[in-house]
């Protein structure tokens, strides 16, 4: 077994950091975009107040997606290896082509993720949501007319979480 250097710790230390930061900064992001999304029934309502909600349980769901960046970076490194789809280093998938592969792989995780809190949850009495009243649902704890959102909303991930050389 390979000997842990002071390097390799220092290392894994500031991607743990990385990993928090981007937790709590998706978990505020998420948490601001649900108050955002929520105040519209205000608006619809014709209330002057404009009130928005959500719940502390979101702050750790909305947290998680500090980690779809790197496992869409993990699954274009995978894809790279699958013949039929761009070798890394010789040809460059499109902006356009991997936003959108992003975008869906995202929407499929921020899915699954809501699926399987929700149902986990809600077993517990706790799920702060509940969709079952609309007739696009999944057992009452997603909406399939969100896929846009999510669409968009991991790709807003991405953006906050995403290492960039300054």
């Amino acid at each position: 077994m390979p000997m842990m250097t002071h390097a390799n710790t220092t290392n894994m230390e500031g991607r743990l950091r990385r990993l928090l930061l981007n937790f709590c900064r998706c978990g505020i992001a998420g948490w601001c975009l649900e108050v955002m999304f929520t105040s519209v029934d205000s608006i619809m309502a014709g209330d002057p107040t404009l009130m928005g909600h959500t719940s502390l349980i979101m702050f750790p769901i909305y947290g998680m997606g500090a980690f779809l960046f790197p496992i869409s970076c993990f699954l274009d490194k995978w894809l790279t290896g699958l013949p039929g789809f761009p070798r890394a280093g010789r040809e460059r998938l499109p902006e356009a082509a991997r936003l959108l592969r992003h975008g869906l792989i995202y929407m499929v995780l921020i899915f699954t993720a809501e699926y399987i809190t929700g149902i986990w949850l809600t077993s517990r009495h706790m799920c702060p949501w509940d969709y079952s009243a609309w007739p696009d649902n999944v057992n009452g704890v997603i909406r399939l007319k969100f896929a846009p959102l999510w669409f968009f909303t991991g790709l807003l991930f991405e953006f906050i979480t995403a290492k960039r050389a300054v």
